[in-house]
């Protein structure tokens, strides 16, 4: 139709160790974010639950225990007080649709005058799949240098 549609990508990390993380300034889950938000046409993360999280009781959003120290859930996608649990990373990337469509779009010229453009030839419908492994690399660049920083500090 000419026209485009946005997604969202999910990326799972399995295997993170707990511990990975600072609880104010290098917040895992705030790296990760931040990594996952510095690619083209993101316009929001969330980290395990995120969103829905907001509509919940903490009765029903924490994160519970049970020995021999496990989790009985992962509302929080891996990450609390900004430190790696041990459980799997869960983050998901919302993808905008691109801007580049036949359809005709209000915009103005370069001297300020409103015009109508639109850009023809072939485009990617929804560029949610060419994120996929975009996405797994930012992430794994993050869990790359929070290794690295435990390494420091445990020597």
């Amino acid at each position: 139709e000419g026209d485009s549609v946005g997604g969202v990508v999910e990326v799972i990390a399995r295997g993170v160790p707990a511990g990975w993380g600072d609880p104010v300034f290098g917040k895992l889950d705030a790296l990760l974010a931040g990594a996952l938000m510095s690619i083209g046409a993101v316009k929001g993360v969330e980290v395990g639950d995120g969103f829905a999280l907001a509509r919940l009781r903490g009765s029903q959003a924490n994160d519970a225990m049970e020995p021999p120290r496990r989790f009985t859930s992962n509302h929080a996608g891996g990450v609390l007080g900004g430190i790696s649990t041990g459980q799997d990373l869960v983050l998901r990337c919302a993808v905008k649709p691109t801007p580049s469509i036949r359809h005709p779009q209000h915009t103005v010229d370069l001297n300020g005058q409103p015009t109508t453009m639109s850009v023809g030839g072939r485009h990617d419908p929804c560029i949610a799949p060419r994120l996929v492994p975009v996405a797994e690399a930012m992430t794994c660049l993050v869990l790359a240098d929070a290794w690295l920083a435990q390494r420091a500090l445990t020597g």
